[in-house]
């Protein structure tokens, strides 16, 4: 491919500009919508609840369309099983994080999704990293530390929770980029969704925690969660994968904690302490540093 080739589909045009700003501004809720629904249910309900119901609005809209093939599902079973499990613990993972920190810092410590991304790249598929990206990645890295040990166990449990949870994300996500890229966009979010949910829905009964919603102020929550943090911001997120280099991808979506503490100051008024700031902004200052040498790098 030739320098100009490589150069147009590394720079994104309007509309990719247009769905990369919708998806910066739905990605960095998140961590705010598990917040929100901390008080109503245990993480794994809460989880459940909110991915049945994107499923739900995927399937109904497929289905309408009359785009719906359950014959995707039969001969792709084992990848939507693995990223459906995947997706599943990382999502019960988040959730639960949030119990111990806010939402601002383990948005901060989530964009270590890049760097392992890197990694995959670099054992999986053979890439190398230079040193502007190996440096990138120990800042990276070094930020983690910084927020994780400190005294106080439950920030350093809500931590390490927030980075497990971003390794099996990011697992998927290298998954779904070697494998996924054939299959039907519309099937492959539903199905990705129903795995998702169905595994959810193993863990929540395995641990006890299935209950219908006993409070009605939960459902409008839950419905908007769904929508929001799932129907629309899944789907633009694939979306962008497929369209756009990894790279640009993930420079723009290490933006988003930026909008995810500015959330929760205003909706739950807190705020990462200097240490949390401190280590989180190495992360992003990191994660951004590889990643933009990475797409200069791809254009050469």
């Amino acid at each position: 491919m030739q320098k100009s080739q490589l150069a147009a589909h590394a720079a994104p045009n309007g509309q990719a500009i247009s769905l990369l700003a919708l998806l910066l501004l739905v990605d960095s809720l998140h961590f705010v919508f598990a917040r929100a629904l901390l008080p109503y249910f245990a993480p794994t309900l809460s989880s459940l609840f909110v991915m049945g119901v994107g499923a739900l609005e995927v399937g109904l809209y497929a289905a309408h369309r009359r785009q719906l093939r359950w014959s995707s599902l039969g001969q792709h079973w084992g990848f939507f099983v693995a990223i459906g499990f995947l997706i599943a613990a990382s999502t019960v993972l988040t959730y639960t994080a949030v119990r111990y920190i806010d939402a601002g810092t383990a948005s901060m410590l989530g964009k270590m999704s890049t760097l392992f991304s890197l990694g995959f790249g670099l054992l999986w598929l053979r890439e190398r990293l230079n040193a502007v990206q190996m440096g990138g990645a120990l800042l990276a890295v070094a930020g983690v530390f910084l927020i994780t040990f400190q005294p106080g166990s439950y920030f350093q449990l809500g931590s390490l929770v927030v980075v497990a949870s971003t390794f099996m994300y990011a697992l998927h996500t290298a998954i779904v980029k070697r494998y996924g890229g054939h299959i039907d966009f519309l099937n492959f979010f539903f199905f990705r969704l129903l795995a998702t949910t169905a595994f959810l829905l193993l863990f929540a009964v395995a641990m006890g925690d299935f209950t219908w919603p006993a409070s009605p102020a939960a459902w409008p929550l839950l419905l908007l969660a769904g929508t929001v943090d799932v129907a629309i911001s899944r789907s633009l997120y694939y979306l962008a994968l497929r369209r756009l280099t990894m790279s640009i991808h993930a420079i723009v979506l290490t933006v988003s904690p930026v909008a995810t503490v500015l959330w929760s100051l205003l909706l739950f008024g807190t705020f990462p302490g200097p240490r949390e700031l401190l280590g989180g902004l190495a992360v992003l200052a990191g994660v951004l540093l590889a990643t933009l040498y990475r797409s200069r790098s791809g254009q050469a």
